[in-house]
């Protein structure tokens, strides 16, 4: 990709972060919604662990790191990315973008990473704060497991933005988006292992969520950072998401190929 191009799609970055700086007040009651749902979910289990000292193969240690990494995770691509793609498309301010000669698909993705930076510090600050303040976190006692914990995050983002970028697509035949958006995260959540990790489903769910892209995002980072994955079947893990990943933003170059060429745009 020609250096002109790149500092393009960085000029973009940087614009999507000064946008998210420049509404800190949503960001901070985003912050605060945060924080209680992470309190909420985290009274919900201990709970369900009351009495027990293992459910479903996770001790209550491994189960409080896998709820701040389910958490990091899910933050770094939320729904303001989601609702900018499609809001593109449902305003017909997708018009302009035709006209600019830059991929509409990596521009998104660069405002992606853009907001992704801010909101995934805000999310680490409230996870260590959160660490901070309970007892029996589960630590990773290995550097090298670290560094396929970032790769492997690197590449949940990837698969979420495709996800997401597919569906924000979908708006192209709908005159609204959240239904397509709601419908959207309820199957992402459910079949990444957001809700419950994938081993309290019954096996033939099991089995079908571990062939879907969806477990790339949550899954697959938990299992690295819990250590219940060796550095070989750590590394299997990461590769089967970047094959997600790259599979597809190439459908999602062949839907925008599709759709632009076929459908009246609303409101445009």
């Amino acid at each position: 990709m020609p250096i002109a191009r790149l500092k393009m799609y960085r000029s973009i970055a940087n614009r999507s972060l000064q946008n998210v700086l420049a509404y800190r007040n949503s960001y901070v009651i985003n912050f605060l919604a945060g924080t209680i749902n992470l309190l909420a979910i985290y009274f919900l289990w201990k709970g369900i662990y009351s009495g027990r000292t293992e459910v479903g193969g996770y001790t209550w240690d491994q189960m409080k790191t896998y709820l701040l990494i389910t958490y990091l995770a899910n933050s770094v691509l939320s729904w303001y990315s989601e609702t900018a793609i499609s809001g593109k498309i449902l305003d017909g301010s997708v018009a302009v973008d035709l006209l600019k000669p830059i991929d509409f698909q990596s521009a998104r993705f660069a405002e992606t990473l853009g907001s992704s930076l801010f909101e995934g510090a805000q999310s680490l600050i409230l996870i260590t704060v959160f660490a901070l303040c309970i007892t029996g976190i589960a630590f990773p006692g290995s550097a090298h497991v670290y560094v396929l914990f970032i790769i492997s995050l690197l590449g949940a983002v990837l698969v979420k933005f495709g996800i997401v970028y597919l569906a924000a697509l979908v708006c192209f035949w709908s005159t609204g988006s959240m239904g397509i958006v709601w419908t959207r995260i309820a199957l992402t959540n459910l079949l990444s292992g957001a809700l419950v990790p994938l081993v309290f489903f019954p096996d033939w769910l099991e089995r079908l969520a571990l062939m879907l892209p969806f477990q790339s995002i949550i899954h697959t980072p938990t299992m690295i950072f819990l250590e219940q994955a060796g550095t070989w079947e750590s590394l299997r893990l990461i590769g089967l998401q970047w094959f997600w990943g790259i599979l597809l933003w190439l459908a999602g170059k062949a839907m925008w190929s599709w759709a632009v060429r076929q459908v009246t745009i609303h409101g445009g």
